[in-house]
C-alpha cells in the first residue's frame, strides 16, 4: 500500500509493525524491541507530531547512530542497524524514500568471540538469591524467577512465557515451548526451582484464571502475565539489592553463568547448546574459551631456539 496524509508517530509505527508482521512474521517480543528503536529514531530526527517521513535524510541516520555510540555495546549497535534497515525498507516500499537512508547506515565493527562470557561466581549467585531472605514486594515470585534464570539458564522471554501446564511435577520436568531454535525443550526441574515455584504458587500468586506461571501483583493489571522486560527488571533490582558488581546488568548474566558452569564441569558444547536452545554451535563456541584443560592440550609447544 501507499500511505499519504499527515502522520503521527503512533500511526507510522503501527503501519511499520503491520508490515513487519505480514512480511517477516516476527515474534511479538522481537517486534516490540524494533518498535522501541524506531520510535527513538523518528523522535530524534523529526521531533513532535505530526511527522513527515519523507523529510528523513542520511544526516539524520548518521546523527542518531553517533548519539548511541558509547551507550550501546557493539552487539546492541548491530541490532540498531538491522532495525533501522528494516524501517528504511518499509519506507521505501511505501514510497517515502529511495535507498539513500539504507546506504547511510554505517558498518558496526564487531568481531565474533572477541570477548569472554560475562558471568557471576557461585558466591555472587548465592548472594543474589540470599537477597530474597528480606521482605520485599513480590518476594516469592521474584525469587522463583531468579531461580529459573540462574539454575536453568532460561531467557527472560522464556520465563515470562512459562505456563502452569508446562510443569510436570510427577516427572520432575519443565517444558520450554517458545525458543529461538523453534524446537522447544524439556528440561529437568531441579528441586530448588520446584520448591521456589511451589512457594510462589501456593503462597503469593494472586487468584486468577491466567495460565501463565508469573503474573503481575499490583495495579489494574493484577493477575495478568508479566513481560520479559519485567523479568529483566526483577534481576536488575536483585543485583542492586545484593550489591553485586556484575559485568552484565540484566537477566542474561545468569544465562552466561549457567553455560560457563556447565563447561567448567565438563559438559560438551553440544550439551550446552541443547540446554540453552541455541540454533547453532557457533553461538555456543564462545564458552570453549572457559575450557582451560582442553585449550592447554590444543596449544602447540614453544619451538626450541637453535644456538
Amino acid at each position: 500500500m501507499t500511505v499519504h496524509g499527515s502522520w503521527t508517530l503512533d500511526r507510522l509505527v503501527e503501519a511499520y509493525s503491520h508490515h513487519q508482521r505480514r512480511t517477516r512474521g516476527l515474534r511479538p517480543q522481537t517486534l516490540r524491541g524494533r518498535v522501541r528503536l524506531v520510535r527513538m529514531f523518528v523522535r530524534a530526527a523529526l521531533g513532535e507530531d505530526p511527522v513527515e517521513p519523507a523529510r528523513l535524510a542520511p544526516v539524520d541516520v548518521v546523527a542518531f547512530i553517533t548519539s548511541l555510540r558509547g551507550r550501546f555495546s557493539p552487539g546492541s549497535m548491530r541490532t540498531v542497524r538491522s532495525t533501522l534497515r528494516s524501517f528504511f525498507r518499509f519506507l521505501r516500499f511505501e514510497g517515502f524514500c529511495g535507498d539513500e537512508l539504507e546506504a547511510a547506515l554505517p558498518a558496526v565493527a564487531h568481531w565474533r568471540l572477541a570477548t569472554l562470557p560475562r558471568s557471576l561466581t557461585d558466591q555472587q549467585v548465592q548472594q543474589v538469591l540470599g537477597s530474597f531472605d528480606a521482605p520485599t514486594p513480590c518476594r516469592q515470585r521474584d525469587h522463583a524467577i531468579v531461580q529459573c534464570l540462574s539454575t536453568l539458564g532460561l531467557r527472560p522471554g522464556e520465563v515470562a512465557d512459562l505456563r502452569l501446564d508446562d510443569i510436570d511435577w510427577r516427572g520432575g520436568t519443565i517444558e520450554v515451548r517458545n525458543r529461538k531454535n523453534r524446537r522447544g525443550a524439556v528440561l529437568p526441574l531441579p528441586r530448588v526451582v520446584g520448591q521456589a515455584l511451589v512457594d510462589y504458587l501456593s503462597g503469593e500468586r494472586p487468584a486468577t484464571d491466567e495460565r501463565r506461571v508469573f503474573v503481575q501483583h499490583l495495579g489494574a493489571r493484577r493477575g495478568k502475565p508479566i513481560s520479559s522486560t519485567a523479568v529483566s527488571g526483577v534481576v536488575v533490582r536483585a543485583l542492586r539489592r545484593a550489591a553485586v558488581d556484575t559485568p552484565l546488568a540484566g537477566a542474561y548474566v545468569f544465562r552466561h553463568t549457567v553455560a560457563s558452569r556447565m563447561v567448567q564441569k565438563g559438559a560438551s558444547l553440544k550439551e550446552v547448546a541443547d540446554v540453552l536452545g541455541h540454533r547453532s554451535l557457533d553461538t555456543t563456541a564462545i564458552y570453549a574459551k572457559l575450557d582451560l584443560p582442553s585449550l592447554r592440550e590444543a596449544a602447540l609447544p614453544w619451538p626450541e631456539v637453535l644456538r
